[in-house]
């Protein structure tokens, strides 16, 4: 018998709460783990439907998603990636830099899918509902589909990786993008020899993880943990601990 939260009848079972949460910390920025493996078109078309299923400001659905097979475009957009990247090394402090050189940063030549997703700020029109008066919900709800399409992917065994050191002109050049639209996130896609522990930017010392509960403020910004709010920040140390040790979240 499933184990249903019988308070509410539109929770999901504690084993399928289990496997999002799951995915969700589990989930990885995959640089050097690829693996040659074709993904099969079927795998491939779960995770775009997942992605297109995000939820969008006023239903827009700005997104769409280039698919790269081609070595020679993956090429193109490599060489644009490290035209950027060396760039990007000079901006560091000395103490950044060298950690910053030994850091595999993409995985673009190596992954058998690379993915651009992008945003057409003019689909819906001038004036959106719900984009009235903050314009870059566009943007954001584009970022929704490729947390979809992520978490989708790790409950199907593949790695993603984003790589964002780009000229965004040179970016879309490389795909043939058309200058009034935005390239969002560019994806390597596929399957991958492990996923790490930890996120390797953590791991690699490159900056921690920021404890959440200092991150939670109450009904005002800024405020601190007041008196009603100790029992939620208890519970985030709790399920924190939890996280960090691989153990299951407490229920």
């Amino acid at each position: 018998m499933e184990n249903r939260d019988a308070s509410n009848a539109h929770a999901f079972s504690a084993a399928e709460r289990a496997a999002v949460y799951h995915a969700i910390f589990s989930r990885r920025d995959v640089r050097g783990q690829f693996l040659p493996d074709a993904v099969p078109d079927e795998q491939l078309a779960r995770l775009l439907l997942a992605a297109h299923h995000a939820p969008s400001v006023g239903f827009m659905q700005p997104w769409n998603f280039l698919v790269v097979r081609s070595p020679a475009v993956k090429q193109r957009v490599h060489d644009a990636f490290a035209a950027a990247n060396a760039e990007a090394a000079t901006l560091f402090p000395d103490d950044k830099r060298a950690l910053y050189s030994r850091l595999k940063l993409q995985g673009i030549l190596d992954a058998p899918i690379n993915l651009c997703v992008t945003c057409d700020r003019t689909r819906s029109g001038p004036v959106v509902l719900g984009r009235t008066h903050m314009p870059a919900t566009d943007l954001y709800s584009s970022v929704c589909a490729v947390q979809n399409l992520w978490l989708a992917a790790r409950a199907e065994g593949l790695g993603v990786g984003w790589v964002s050191i780009f000229h965004e002109e040179a970016l879309q050049d490389a795909l043939g993008i058309p200058r009034h639209i935005v390239p969002i996130a560019y994806l390597c896609l596929g399957r991958v020899s492990h996923f790490k522990d930890r996120p390797e930017l953590e791991s690699a010392g490159w900056l921690p993880r920021l404890p959440v509960a200092d991150l939670v403020y109450h009904d005002q910004w800024g405020a601190a943990d007041a008196g009603c709010a100790q029992p939620l920040t208890a519970a985030l140390a709790q399920l924190e601990a939890a996280v960090r040790d691989g153990g299951p979240l407490p229920q």
